[in-house]
């Protein structure tokens, strides 16, 4: 069940938030063993002026990060170990790469889990493992 904002420059939104989203839901739905619909997505667009952010800092590339930088932010349930954490980040790199061009340095990803009684879907609910419809 994540939600993820995604940091994106004003610029790049309308050519490619319909890549990101489906990069971003393949991702999630094979890294994450995530159901198809659980797809919860916001864009947050930026104009150049709203955005301050270090080009270098441990971005993996002496070119660093360009003005098509893209910050994920995935608040997420069920915690989940290294090795899906590193399969998303390089699954997600490999399908924005594809789909738009992007380069690695550009993709930043911060991952937060929470527990259950953390989300309400709606109706003021309580949410509960339980709740989740089975296949």
């Amino acid at each position: 069940m994540p939600m993820t904002r995604i940091a994106i420059p004003e610029q790049r939104f309308t050519l490619w938030r319909d890549a990101i989203s489906r990069a971003l839901q393949q991702t999630l739905v094979s890294s994450f063993d995530i159901p198809e619909t659980d797809c919860f997505q916001l864009f947050d667009r930026y104009q150049p002026e709203e955005r301050i952010f270090d080009r270098h800092y441990l971005s993996g590339s002496e070119q660093g990060r360009s003005e098509d930088f893209l910050l994920f932010q995935i608040t997420a349930g069920r915690p989940r170990g290294p090795e899906e954490k590193q399969k998303l980040y390089l699954k997600l790199v490999e399908l924005l790469g594809q789909s738009i061009g992007i380069k690695p340095q550009d993709v930043m990803v911060v991952i937060t889990f929470t527990q259950p009684e953390d989300w309400s879907f709606g109706s003021g609910k309580l949410f509960k493992v339980s709740d989740i419809p089975r296949p």
